[in-house]
C-alpha cells in the first residue's frame, strides 16, 4: 500500500532574502537623499569660504539691448532748489465679505525721492527785462517758481513687509503682476509731491534765483537790480 504526500504550494510570505533586498533598497534611497541634502548645504556654505565661492556662486548676465534716444528737449529752466523727502506708505486692499487670509494684501513701503523747484526763464515775456539808459539799474519780471515731478530713488526706496492672502499668493505664483509695486510707487510719489508743496520749496527757489540774478548783473556793473515774480499760485509742472 502506497501513501501519497499532499502537494506543497509555494509560500507567499517574504523570506529573509526579500527582507534583506528591501532594506538595501531603502538604504540606497536614504543615502541618495542624504547626499543631495549634503550637496545643497555644501553649495550654500562654500560661498563663505575664500576662493571657493565661485564654484556654486550665482552669476548675473546683463543681456539688455542698447538704450535708444527717443527725443531731446531744450531746457531754459534754472533749478534753484531741491528737496529730499521720505514717506512710509501703508497700502491695504480688502475684498468685501472675504477674509484677508483668503483675499487681500497689505504693503508697508518706504519711499524716498527728490523734488526740484525751478524758474522757467524761457517764459519771460517782452518787457520782462527793463534797463535804464545808463545801464545802472535793471528790473526783471519772472514767472513764479514751480515744482518738478517727484523722482523716486530706487536705491533708497524699499518694501518693509508684504502681507498677501492665499488667492493673491497663487496669482503671483502663476503670473507676474507688478501692479502692487506700481501702486505703492505712485502713492509714494503723490505724498512726496504734496509734502513738497507745503515745504516752501518754491519760495526758496525764487529767493535763490533772485540772489543769482542780482549777483550776475551787479558783477556786470549794474548798481540796482530788482527782481519781481508774476502773480498766481505756484504750481507743479
Amino acid at each position: 500500500m502506497t501513501s501519497t504526500d499532499p502537494a506543497t504550494e509555494p509560500s507567499t510570505k517574504p523570506g529573509p532574502a526579500d527582507d534583506g533586498r528591501r532594506r538595501r533598497r531603502w538604504g540606497r534611497a536614504a543615502a541618495a537623499a542624504a547626499a543631495a541634502l549634503a550637496l545643497l548645504l555644501l553649495g550654500t556654505r562654500l560661498s563663505l569660504l575664500p576662493g571657493l565661492g565661485d564654484v556654486f556662486g550665482e552669476e548675473t548676465h546683463d543681456r539688455s539691448g542698447p538704450a535708444v534716444l527717443k527725443s531731446i528737449q531744450d531746457m531754459s529752466r534754472y533749478e534753484a532748489a531741491s528737496g529730499n523727502f521720505q514717506v512710509v506708505v501703508d497700502l491695504e486692499k480688502d475684498t468685501k465679505y472675504v477674509p484677508d487670509v483668503i483675499r487681500g494684501s497689505r504693503t508697508l513701503y518706504v519711499g524716498a525721492g527728490t523734488v526740484s523747484a525751478y524758474v522757467d526763464l524761457g517764459r519771460v515775456t517782452n518787457g520782462g527785462v527793463v534797463v535804464n539808459e545808463d545801464r545802472t539799474t535793471a528790473e526783471l519780471r519772472l514767472p513764479h517758481a514751480v515744482l518738478g515731478k517727484p523722482a523716486l530713488d530706487p536705491d533708497r526706496s524699499y518694501a518693509v513687509s508684504k502681507q498677501r492672502g492665499l488667492l493673491d499668493r497663487l496669482g503671483d505664483f502663476f503670473s507676474d503682476n507688478p501692479g502692487s509695486e506700481q501702486a505703492v510707487n505712485k502713492l509714494a510719489a503723490r505724498h512726496i509731491g504734496d509734502a513738497a508743496e507745503e515745504s516752501g520749496l518754491a519760495q526758496r527757489a525764487e529767493r535763490n534765483t533772485t540772489a543769482m540774478l542780482k549777483g550776475l548783473l551787479e558783477s556786470l556793473g549794474f548798481e540796482r537790480v530788482t527782481v519781481r515774480y508774476g502773480t498766481g499760485a505756484t504750481g507743479r509742472s
